[in-house]
């Protein structure tokens, strides 16, 4: 059974444990340094990226979770998530920092704030069709060469990725742990058993 962790210093944590729980994984919280160990993967949901990485810095976990991460452990990011892995975070804070672990530049509440929350079907890569639930969802608006895009938006102004991945590690724009589709989770689990094999 695949171990998977949860980071739950801030953000929707319960809603990925469910849909973990649901596809057979083993969901743990993580809440500090030891949490971390014997995980498979890591996910790190939407909230807020300011707040998250205030809270990894004074849990002890920036410089543990940034070591695993760039030795190549696969980690999951949703939303404030996806922020934390984006190599470029446009129109954040001074002091905004990230894991730079997918080249993609975002745009902080790049599809509009808590008022302009929307849903739209997204079609996955040769997979099928989730519901894609957009609550201040971060805009990827620039992919590097290295990144593989999966699945797209045209919210009115051309295609933008929304599901993107470099590696062993995944960031979304959405947040697929708000339906009762566990696709988008089931293709980061998937990942997960190929790189243990």
């Amino acid at each position: 059974m695949r171990q998977v962790g949860v980071l739950a210093l801030q953000g929707d944590v319960r809603a990925h444990v469910t849909t973990l729980e649901n596809l057979g994984a083993a969901p743990r919280k993580v809440r500090q340094v030891s949490d971390l160990a014997g995980l498979d993967g890591l996910i790190i949901p939407g909230g807020e990226s300011t707040t998250i990485s205030h809270l990894l810095i004074t849990s002890g976990l920036r410089q543990p979770l940034q070591g695993l991460i760039s030795s190549g452990f696969p980690v999951f990011g949703t939303c404030a998530g996806l922020i934390m892995l984006a190599t470029d975070v446009i129109d954040g804070r001074v002091d905004q920092w990230s894991f730079g672990a997918v080249d993609v530049s975002v745009r902080r509440n790049g599809y509009g704030r808590q008022i302009a929350s929307f849903e739209s079907p997204i079609v996955i890569d040769g997979r099928g069709t989730v519901p894609g639930v957009f609550i201040r969802a971060p805009r990827i608006e620039r992919c590097g060469p290295d990144v593989s895009v999966i699945a797209t938006l045209d919210h009115g102004d051309g295609e933008h990725p929304v599901l993107v991945r470099q590696g062993s590690a995944w960031g979304c724009s959405f947040h697929p742990e708000l339906t009762s589709d566990v696709l988008v989770h089931g293709l980061f689990l998937d990942a997960l058993q190929e790189a243990l094999r």
